[in-house]
């Protein structure tokens, strides 16, 4: 009984085995991926090779002239906004200056019209008639004088200058042309006649004066 058993077994081997065997193209399937897999990177072209990271150096070399190019740009800025600053300043300054100097013309233009009536006062009193004799013309005519004297002086204080251009060249900036005659004597262009003195605040014109100038006979 016994031997019969191991005689079925050992026909039983055989098929066995064959059963448990894969088949051939499963074995050529896994042979060429086995093949293929590792060796991907090998049959890669060489233009296709993976590019090496930036070097450290470098990073920090494009970093450098990245930050030294806004350092300039930022400078410039700077020294632009500070030359803008100093100009306003200057301007602002000027224009302070400006406002002290010439802040009180408007006030000015109005005493010059109080300056002539004085003017013309103490012209139309007769000199002949200033005496002793007389004391009340002469009292007032001399404290009409004086208030004339102490009202220049006034002027000169604050920068305000007269203008008496007789005998002197023609400037259109400090007069005013009323007439143009011949004169005997006198050389054409000059101012032969002041009807009006002219006044200046500070170098600045104020009033041209009222002229008549001498031109060619």
């Amino acid at each position: 009984m016994a031997a019969r058993c191991v005689g079925l077994a050992r026909r039983a081997l055989p098929a066995l085995a064959r059963s448990l065997r894969p088949p051939p193209r499963l074995l050529c399937t896994a042979t060429k991926q086995k093949n293929s897999g590792p060796n991907l990177e090998e049959d890669s072209g060489p233009g296709e090779q993976k590019a090496d990271p930036p070097s450290p150096e470098k990073v920090l070399l494009e970093e450098k002239v990245k930050l030294e190019e806004q350092l300039k740009e930022t400078v410039e800025k700077y020294k632009r906004a500070l030359a803008d600053t100093e100009n306003l300043r200057q301007r602002s300054q000027k224009l302070v200056e400006e406002a002290k100097l010439y802040g009180i013309q408007g006030f000015c233009k109005d005493l010059l019209e109080v300056a002539d009536i004085l003017e013309k006062a103490t012209q139309s009193v007769p000199k002949e008639e200033v005496h002793a004799d007389n004391p009340h013309l002469k009292s007032l005519y001399e404290g009409l004088v004086m208030t004339e004297v102490q009202m220049q002086k006034v002027f000169t204080k604050h920068g305000l200058h007269r203008l008496d251009p007789v005998g002197a060249k023609f400037d259109p900036y400090e007069h005013e042309a009323l007439f143009h005659a011949p004169v005997e004597g006198k050389e054409p262009g000059t101012v032969a006649l002041v009807s009006k003195v002219g006044y200046k605040l500070h170098g600045r014109t104020l009033r041209p004066a009222l002229v008549g100038v001498v031109k060619d006979a």
